[in-house]
């Protein structure tokens, strides 16, 4: 399993190259997320829908999103985790919103 540093994160997801899949719970990811990333929460992650994509994953600090690309790894899915989560997402300007587009936080 490879963690991806969050310019190169970036990088990726902004050419379409891989999708950010964010597992979180429920309330953490109302409080703020990544825009255009997906919410499986990791105990609700099924590696069948990312068959056939590039998927980073990603948490609020990268403990369980490590735990989600080892898990997608482990069927056969190109995954990697962001290095820091979404604390180091947001240190290096990505922006995080809540569903009605206002800006989001990671304190939830």
């Amino acid at each position: 399993m490879t963690d991806i540093d969050p310019d190169e994160a970036r990088r990726r997801l902004a050419a379409g190259e891989a999708v950010l899949v964010d597992v979180r719970e429920p309330d953490e990811w109302a409080a703020g997320h990544a825009p255009g990333s997906l919410h499986r929460p990791l105990g609700e992650l099924d590696p069948a829908e990312f068959a056939a994509r590039t998927v980073i994953t990603t948490c609020r600090g990268g403990g369980r999103g490590g735990r989600a690309a080892e898990q997608l790894a482990g069927a056969g899915v190109d995954a990697a985790s962001l290095a820091g989560g979404l604390r180091a997402y947001a240190e290096h300007g990505g922006a995080l919103v809540r569903d009605d587009g206002s800006p989001g936080r990671l304190d939830a």
